[in-house]
């Protein structure tokens, strides 16, 4: 698996800080309407079971004092158990018989002890009574009362009142749900403004970012950020400096020895020192190469903050670069021509200096792997409705595998016989791409040789 690639977390504990917030938020307010409910069942059931205690007691007292004796009304199941009436049963003063009830369906005998009292008839449902039994009064013939009441409307009652009392937070969730994600998605704004802002960056001049409009709990991450980013710069900085310093001290002592050998060519003697005098020249050469190459590269690297973009005219500067690369083409017998385009005008919008780089390394590029009698043509056409410049040479072409390296700085394709310093196309690609053009490479299928294709950008109009 791939140890950059993003992992998903679990149900239960998201990767996303919206997610989890809106999943702790759930699970807080089904937890606070399910303890309110809970708490509402409690209280509010002791509320209604000593309330209707009470009126129990007060009909058993109203029926045992009253003179004559009260017969309680009829009633049916649907009474008891569905609004709650009171069951009312008279019994004689030694309580063994039932003299009168509101709903002879129900057998519950008389207590033995005077007060409240649980009774269960039965296994099934509404089986469950509360039943209040007056003392026995003060007449010997005086009979006994005896109150009952479904304890499953009670129930029912005390749960019903709990429901509605964690309703309100139910009903509020998804409410809170969307207040939430409102608030999440304006705090994340300025996360994705601090991520646009690092996508900005450019790699030679980072800068610091700002934390204005920063939440306090990112500011360190940003600050962390800002102090890595200017060491960064600090050590980018120290680079530059040394390759630019390093590049003018060697420049002056190397144009120096080349003066020398200049001077000492005709001094020479003719056999083997000749072939050796030469082997010197070339090092020495190259050695120039790399070390102006060098200096082109640390000026490239650095901040680019001065350079006024102007319109460039892409065939003129190929022409240009044409003629003045015509006298290494010259020096090496290779045949080096521009074709251009019959009416269409190629214009880019960049300083002429980075253009120059761009096309200069490429076609240098090709004049050094191009062999003795060889040709380079440099084109300017249309490709797919875009203008494209091409840069051809029939050497031996690269390696497929070694294609995708060829931008590297100081890479070389494996037994290349021409001298070269490895920075040419690394300084191609980098002026192309800061100016939006793209440079493709690519073995030609006409025949040996490299093909460097140059797509320029469009034109606003």
């Amino acid at each position: 698996m791939n140890g950059g690639a993003r992992t998903v977390g679990r149900w239960w504990r998201p990767r996303s800080l919206r997610t989890q917030l809106l999943l702790w938020l759930i699970t807080l307010h089904l937890g606070a309407a399910v303890l309110t409910a809970w708490f509402s069942f409690v209280a509010y059931g002791n509320l209604v079971h000593n309330a209707l205690d009470d009126q129990m007691r007060l009909v058993a007292e109203s029926y045992a004092g009253s003179a004559p004796q009260k017969l309680p009304q009829p009633m049916d199941g649907e009474a008891a158990f569905s609004r709650g009436a009171f069951i009312v049963q008279i019994w004689s003063a030694d309580g063994r018989t039932l003299r009168a009830t509101s709903w002879p369906v129900l057998s519950v005998p008389l207590q033995d002890t005077p007060g409240f009292s649980d009774v269960n008839t039965g296994a099934h449902a509404g089986s469950a009574w509360r039943v209040f039994t007056a003392e026995a009064g003060t007449r010997a013939d005086q009979p006994r009362v005896q109150v009952l009441q479904n304890e499953d409307y009670r129930r029912r009652r005390a749960l019903r009142r709990a429901l509605l009392e964690g309703l309100p937070i139910t009903l509020l969730l998804p409410l809170a749900l969307l207040i939430l994600w409102v608030i999440v998605s304006a705090a994340s704004r300025s996360l994705r403004a601090v991520a646009r802002d690092v996508a900005s960056q450019d790699e030679r001049s980072p800068t610091q970012l700002s934390l204005a409009r920063v939440p306090d709990e990112i500011a360190p991450l940003v600050s962390a950020f800002n102090n890595l980013l200017s060491r960064v710069r600090s050590a980018f900085a120290t680079q530059r400096r040394f390759v630019q310093d390093a590049a003018h001290e060697l420049r002056t002592p190397m144009a120096a020895i080349g003066l020398q050998i200049e001077n000492l060519r005709a001094h020479v003697p003719a056999g083997e020192a000749t072939e050796r005098f030469n082997q010197l020249e070339a090092g020495v050469t190259r050695a120039q190469h790399l070390i102006e190459q060098l200096l082109h590269l640390s000026r490239q690297d650095a901040p680019q903050g001065g350079d006024a973009r102007e319109r460039v005219d892409i065939e003129v500067l190929l022409r240009e670069s044409v003629s003045q690369l015509m006298v290494l083409a010259d020096a090496r017998r290779v045949d080096i021509g521009f074709e251009g385009p019959d009416r269409t005008t190629a214009v880019v919008f960049a300083p002429a200096a980075e253009l120059r780089s761009v096309f200069d390394n490429l076609i240098d590029n090709a004049l050094r792997y191009a062999p003795e009698g060889g040709v380079v043509d440099v084109k300017l056409h249309t490709f797919e409705g875009h203008a494209v410049v091409d840069v051809l040479d029939n050497g031996p072409g690269i390696p497929q595998a070694a294609i995708g390296r060829v931008f590297d700085r100081f890479f070389r394709v494996p037994g290349s016989a021409a001298g070269g310093s490895g920075l040419g196309l690394a300084i191609a690609r980098t002026a192309a791409q800061r100016h939006g053009m793209r440079i493709e490479l690519c073995n030609r299928g006409d025949g040996p040789g490299l093909m460097a294709r140059v797509h320029l950008p469009s034109v606003p109009t």
